[in-house]
């Protein structure tokens, strides 16, 4: 089993940025991909962005490339989703997953963090 647990969520303007973290804990951290999905009110869950389990290869959804980029520290069994240049359409409520391989399809990853809210003010 691996728990998952997002943070780093909160409200802020239109043009500004904010950090999620996906911190883990349970079977090694490092042997799984880790993937970024989010849900708008009213919307279906959506895939963001996937990072492999040594960081050396990502990925990122058409919506958010140039503006959001996934890292990850195996050393803090930490992933981050820096994101940049946020626009109202980002707010969602915001899932970290991992499975093994860096995917943009949720069937793929077997565990799920709880979500963290962003919204986003215009």
């Amino acid at each position: 089993q691996v728990q998952l647990v997002e943070s780093g969520g909160g409200f802020v303007q239109a043009g500004g940025s904010l950090r999620l973290s996906c911190g883990a804990s349970g079977r090694t951290f490092s042997n799984y991909a880790v993937g970024w999905f989010r849900q708008a009110p009213g919307k279906e869950r959506e895939f963001v962005a996937a990072i492999s389990w040594n960081g050396a290869r990502s990925n990122h959804a058409d919506s958010v490339k140039g503006r959001f980029t996934m890292s990850r520290d195996n050393a803090n069994n930490t992933v981050y989703l820096q994101m940049n240049s946020l626009t109202p359409d980002d707010t969602a409520v915001y899932y970290c997953a991992a499975g093994a391989f860096a995917t943009s399809m949720e069937r793929d990853y077997d565990y799920w963090g709880q979500g963290t809210q962003v919204t986003v003010s215009s």
